[in-house]
């Protein structure tokens, strides 16, 4: 039985979009973009509601999600006191500019949101690329456990983003997808 997996996601430059696609990709997803004035398209969420995994992306600005996703997320709270979203597969993933630029921050806001929603999260599943022969386009490179990170320059464009953290975005979407696949729907 196929599952129904959504990718949900803000982008501001574009690069969390293409972040997007490829997690999506790997997923076997269905793209659900939030606008630039922080709603969903007609009909997203009712997507949302039917989807058997949601996985979450934003940007990390200014260490968390910027507002577009937070008043996604705050209208969330509808399906929250229905429960809509308990037991579904949930995942997350963020781009900024920096290395560190506090991603971790943006991750645990969508584990955190996950959560109130009662879904059940999964992490990457990959090993760092921590060794001195690594390099900056190895698998994991950013080195997250729980969700996808990827680090593109503040100059460069969407089409300079690294094939290292795109492959490590789409092996991600993979890993959702298979791990959805072992869920059981409710009876």
């Amino acid at each position: 039985m196929s599952k129904k997996i959504v990718v949900v996601y803000f982008s501001g430059y574009g690069h969390t979009k293409r972040m997007a696609e490829t997690v999506a990709q790997g997923a076997g997803a269905q793209l659900v973009a939030i606008d630039a004035e922080g709603n969903l398209p007609e009909g997203g969420w009712d997507t949302l509601a039917a989807a058997d995994a949601i996985i979450m992306g934003a940007p990390t600005y200014m260490g968390s999600v910027p507002w577009q996703f937070k008043k996604f997320a705050d209208a969330s709270s509808k399906p929250w006191f229905q429960q809509l979203w308990k037991d579904k597969v949930a995942a997350g993933f963020t781009n900024s500019a920096s290395m560190n630029g506090d991603k971790l921050s943006t991750l645990h806001y969508l584990f955190t949101l996950a959560m109130q929603h009662s879904m059940i999260w999964v992490g990457t599943g990959m090993l760092p690329s921590n060794a001195k022969s690594s390099t900056r386009n190895d698998l994991n490179y950013v080195a997250s456990s729980s969700g996808a990170m990827a680090t593109t320059p503040s100059d460069a464009g969407v089409d300079e983003m690294l094939p290292g953290d795109l492959e490590t975005a789409r092996q991600f979407g993979a890993r959702v997808a298979e791990l959805t696949g072992r869920f059981k729907p409710a009876a």
